[in-house]
């Protein structure tokens, strides 16, 4: 066993034992681990994590949302595609496209929304994934880890402003990237890829009016270059005629 996976195998056998029941899964993949902690035991096993003298995961370096609706789902059709230009070779019902009756499952994951954490542990050179489930799908709700690392706090509000998930806790859960009267969550898989509205400057009126959008949502498959036999014969044959 190399020293990296000696360094591996012990950290995994640390988490194993300080987060003991808090731990729902442990995943390793291409030598990066990956906890699963339950939202109920969310803020405890963050504690442990910074706090354990063996852990001492004192900086997170990152929070994003995830949205696992249609996970796995490939709307690409580029073996059907033209070689040439673009094409519209996608599945019309691919996300932002179909209706909420007619919307994708989460394939093999427990919820729809989940919150993904990294951190640092300076002191032991380590790195550590955490993901945490959000038990509702309807209204995600997980616990804010600003108590036990301040940088997470724009990364929350970034994730409650793209996917909608909330957390409980934050001293001042609002919109970040978006307008504050904006309609919805962009990162959304059954958010419309055209939007909502369109938003303009009416020259009459002297200031921005919103009005529903008018184009079709279209998606284009980028050119696809094959580089088999069979295209090579066809472009000689063009060559000889």
């Amino acid at each position: 066993m190399s020293r990296a996976d000696g360094t591996l195998q012990s950290l995994e056998d640390n988490l194993r034992d300080i987060l003991g029941p808090r731990l729902e899964r442990l995943e390793s993949h291409r030598g990066q681990l990956t906890v699963v902690i339950p939202a109920e035991h969310w803020l405890d096993a963050a504690g442990l994590l910074r706090d354990e003298p063996v852990l001492c995961f004192e900086q997170l370096t990152d929070l994003c949302g995830v949205d696992y609706l249609g996970y796995g789902d490939d709307e690409w059709e580029t073996g059907e595609a033209t070689g040439h230009g673009f094409s519209r070779g996608v599945d019309t019902l691919g996300p932002g496209r179909f209706t909420w009756a007619d919307r994708p499952e989460a394939g093999d994951f427990p919820n729809r929304f989940a919150v993904v954490v990294h951190l640092l542990s300076l002191k032991h050179n380590r790195r550590l994934r955490l993901r945490c489930y959000a038990p509702d799908d309807e209204l995600p709700v997980i616990p804010s880890l600003v108590d036990v690392w301040a940088s997470v706090n724009w990364y929350e509000r970034e994730a409650f402003d793209l996917f909608g998930i909330v957390f409980e806790g934050h001293p001042d859960l609002r919109r970040i990237m978006t307008d504050y009267g904006f309609i919805g969550h962009p990162f959304r898989k059954d958010f419309p890829l055209i939007g909502n509205v369109t938003v303009r400057y009416d020259e009459d009126k002297g200031r921005v009016v919103y009005e529903p959008v008018e184009i079709e949502p279209r998606v284009g498959v980028p050119r696809v270059v094959r580089r088999d036999s069979r295209y090579v014969e066809e472009k000689l044959e063009g060559r000889d005629s």
